[in-house]
């Protein structure tokens, strides 16, 4: 019933809403990987020939057309497959993400630091991925921008994109919540230590699959004792993805019967973790 929703709510122009209206690049997206995943080729072309119409000169792409700044649903576009894509498409939207950090571990930022003396913190040796050029890295942005790198490491080894993959997992690992876990990423707020989210713990367990230490141990035993409290869709699925990427969902766990999916993203990434359930290509690759 999902996929048809999904057919049916597709606009004219081959991208899609996130409920109705116009079209954006973050549910276009998950509609095409969803698309793809059912075999469901016809609208998912229509969609990636949207998708390659709205790429801006430097790479990126925009949350929607009629923006001129490229965003983090970049990483999002760089998830979908090379050759449905366009390779060339897809290789810029991936330069892209390697010359993209937050503002915070740029020379400038650096520089002004020093300069009122302000002491040099350690993480800013591991930049991650903001949510627009120009401000700070946060956890979703740069747990997306690691999976998207790390399904291109798969295909097409390179020492930049290592770099940058490992530079994120150190940021990630940092920006750990001390009873685990992670919020939008700050360990601490006006003096107190701060609280997971249950989206973003999934966000970055996905991002860090295959990395094994206490730490993420522990932060697995908080995603599993948020999957049974969640009451968010958009939540429960990345809470979902999270513990597939290490193999610790629940056998046999299905989403509580009055949980519904309102928007097109969550009806999409619903249908993509089943889909993970089976196969891992579609986000790890």
């Amino acid at each position: 019933m999902s996929i048809q929703l999904v057919v049916s709510k597709q606009n004219r122009d081959g991208g899609w809403p996130y409920v109705r209206g116009s079209s954006w690049t973050e549910p276009t997206v998950y509609a095409i990987l969803a698309l793809l995943a059912s075999g469901e080729l016809a609208p998912a072309r229509r969609g990636l020939d949207w998708l390659r119409a709205s790429q801006l000169p430097d790479g990126g792409w925009p949350p929607q057309t009629g923006f001129d700044e490229s965003t983090w649903v970049t990483a999002l576009v760089a998830l979908l497959p090379p050759e449905k894509l366009g390779s060339s498409i897809h290789a810029r939207a991936i330069d892209w993400l390697l010359s993209t950090s937050g503002e915070e571990s740029s020379a400038l930022y650096r520089v002004r630091q020093w300069l009122l003396g302000t002491p040099q913190e350690p993480e800013l040796e591991f930049p991650g991925w903001p949510w627009i050029p120009g401000s700070a890295a946060w956890v979703a942005p740069t747990a997306l921008s690691m999976l998207a790198l790390q399904k291109e490491l798969g295909r097409r080894p390179s020492p930049a994109i290592r770099r940058r993959v490992d530079q994120g997992r150190s940021f990630l690992m940092r920006r750990m919540c001390q009873g685990g876990g992670w919020n939008h990423g700050s360990v601490r707020a006006l003096g107190h230590e701060a609280a997971p989210y249950p989206e973003t713990t999934g966000m970055a367990l996905a991002a860090l699959r295959g990395v094994r230490s206490p730490e993420t141990d522990h932060a697995l035993e908080v995603a599993g004792r948020f999957l049974g409290e969640c009451r968010s869709a958009d939540a429960l699925n990345w809470l979902r993805i999270g513990l597939i990427a290490h193999g610790r969902l629940p056998d046999g766990y299905c989403p509580p019967a009055q949980l519904a999916c309102r928007t097109l993203p969550e009806t999409s990434l619903d249908m993509l973790v089943a889909g993970a359930q089976k196969s891992n290509d579609l986000f790890w690759g």
